[in-house]
This record gives structure tokens, C-alpha cells and sequence, in this order.
């Protein structure tokens, strides 16, 4: 069995407060992108599960979430075979793309058919939430989606459906961590409320107001819609992120937004062939950057 794991970007992201677990509640708008993984599933006759990937970087065991995948399912269900994963990555690793939260998504549905289990999406949706906040999405079979709590509840937006656009992605080559973004965010919303006691504050977007600019595709009105309230704290710590940011905005494409807690800047394009244009001017000009054009899928 040979799937695509798709890449998704967050097309805004408003964090909201530090919830007792430690993680946040946020709001966010999740759309599913053509850059993708390619996973292979073989079925084993014994309950092994193997995992091997065309990086030397990415481990093969339990700090992977697609073995945590097959091994939360076939616990869970008494699932006395096996299986051997291959993983081919395009989507660059921790960019705020969210390649591991769909590969582990696209396990979850593979071994559901491969070991028919013949569970709903929704119970999938609920394995997937246990595995990480990205996941459920990618459960979902949507182009668009709005993501609540801490991002595992997912409603899908039917009236984007037949929505679709076209994006230059430029990923510098730098390594963020997403829980270190996390804390110096709390550390600055820390400050922002000593300093704002009393005030009313404003909220970063409205999930029906950017959903129904989407629909009408009016770029100029969508750039006054997204917000990511991590991409300050991000841009901070890693300049690069302004300098991609500004270049992609340089070259006449906007909007222009970072995505997830980064460092994956992507742009919204009027055209295929805008996106294509925009692509080869940066691959020309700086070959530390890795830059892709991908499309709504």
C-alpha cells in the first residue's frame, strides 16, 4: 500500500492561553498542501513493526511518530500482525509544516484498511489526538479546516471545499523548537498582561470573517485577515525568518505569513504562474533556502 502524507499550513494561528497541561488553546485555520511525503505500508505476518526512512536523521523506533501510530493501534485493538513502514520525507523536518503529525495520520488510516479494523474518522480523529495536537487534521479528508483547543478539535469548512490557491514555500535552513517558541511566547504574554492589566485586548482573527475572504479570494482583503501570534517571538529568535518574509513580499506576493512556530514562510499567489516565477528568482538567489510551490489539495 503506497500513500501520500500531505504537508499543511497554518493560514493563521492565534494562540490563546496556557492551559493546565502545559499546552495552549488556540484557534487556527489549517489548509492541506500538494508538498508530500510518500509512505509505503507491507503487512507482517508477526507483530513487528518496522520503520525506516531516507534520512539518517530520523529515528526508526518509538521517537517516531508513525511507529507510535502502528504501535497505538495494534495495542489497542490486539492486532496480532505486523507491519514494515517505509518513509520517503520531502517535507522538511520541523518547519511548522506538520510532516510528522500527517505521517503519523496517514499510518492511522493505512493500518485501519491493512489490518481492517474498520474504524470511523472519527474514532481515528480521537487515536490521532493522542498522538499529537497537528494529527486529527490530517485525518480529516478537507482541504480546509478550523482547529480548536489545542488544535485536536477539528471542523472542517465545507464552503471552502472547491477552494484552492496556489503558495511559494521558502524553509531557511535553521532548527526551531517548537517548545522553545512556546516558552518565550508565555514569557512575553507574561509581560503583555502586567503592562495591559485592565485593558480590553483584541483578538488576532475571526475564523468566519478570514473563512468567507478565502471563498471570494480576494487576495489584498485575505493579507488584512492572517495572523500568527507566533511569528514575532519566531522572527526574534531567528532573523532569517524577516529576511525570507520580506524577500517573498520584495518579489510582489502578498499575502505573506509565517506558518505554525516556523521557520516555513509561505505566500499566496494570484497564479500558478506567479508561484513558479517567484520560485525560480529565489533558488537563484540563495541555495541555503529550501524553496517548493505547492497548491490547496
Amino acid at each position: 500500500m503506497i500513500l501520500k502524507s500531505y504537508a499543511k499550513l497554518n493560514v493563521s494561528l492565534e494562540i490563546l492561553e496556557k492551559r493546565p497541561d502545559s499546552y495552549h488553546n488556540l484557534k487556527t485555520i489549517f489548509e492541506r498542501i500538494s508538498l508530500a511525503d510518500t509512505i509505503s505500508l507491507k503487512l507482517l505476518s508477526d507483530p513487528r513493526i518496522l520503520v525506516e526512512t531516507n534520512r539518517k536523521d530520523l529515528p526508526g523506533d518509538k521517537d517516531n511518530l508513525v511507529y507510535r501510530a502502528a504501535e497505538l493501534l495494534q495495542r489497542t485493538y490486539g492486532v496480532k500482525k505486523g507491519v514494515a513502514v517505509r518513509l520517503h520525507k520531502c517535507i522538511p523536518v520541523g518547519a511548522g509544516l506538520g510532516g510528522g503529525s500527517s505521517n503519523a495520520a496517514t499510518v492511522l488510516g493505512g493500518l485501519n484498511r491493512l489490518w481492517k479494523l474498520g474504524l470511523s474518522r472519527k474514532q481515528l480523529a480521537a487515536h490521532a489526538g493522542t498522538i499529537g495536537s497537528d494529527v486529527p487534521f490530517f485525518v480529516y479528508d478537507c482541504p480546509f479546516a478550523a482547529g480548536l483547543g489545542r488544535g485536536e478539535i477539528i471542523r472542517p469548512l465545507p464552503s471552502l471545499r472547491k477552494t484552492g490557491f496556489w503558495h511559494i514555500l521558502v524553509v531557511p535552513r535553521v532548527k526551531v523548537s517548537t517548545p522553545l517558541i512556546y516558552r518565550h511566547w508565555d514569557a512575553r504574554e507574561s509581560i503583555r498582561k502586567k503592562k495591559n492589566a485592565g485593558r480590553l485586548t483584541k483578538g488576532g482573527f475571526d475564523v468566519k470573517i478570514l473563512s468567507s475572504e478565502l471563498k471570494r479570494r480576494d487576495l489584498s482583503r485575505i493579507s488584512s485577515c492572517l495572523y500568527n501570534s507566533l511569528e514575532r517571538v519566531t522572527a526574534v529568535l531567528f532573523p532569517v525568518v524577516c529576511l525570507v518574509k520580506k524577500r517573498i513580499e520584495d518579489s510582489g506576493m502578498k499575502p505573506v505569513l509565517m506558518s505554525g512556530s516556523g521557520p516555513a514562510v509561505f505566500g499566496i499567489a494570484a497564479s500558478r504562474e506567479d508561484a513558479v516565477g517567484v520560485y525560480r528568482q529565489l533558488k537563484k538567489e540563495n541555495r541555503s533556502w529550501e524553496v517548493f510551490v505547492a497548491r490547496t489539495i
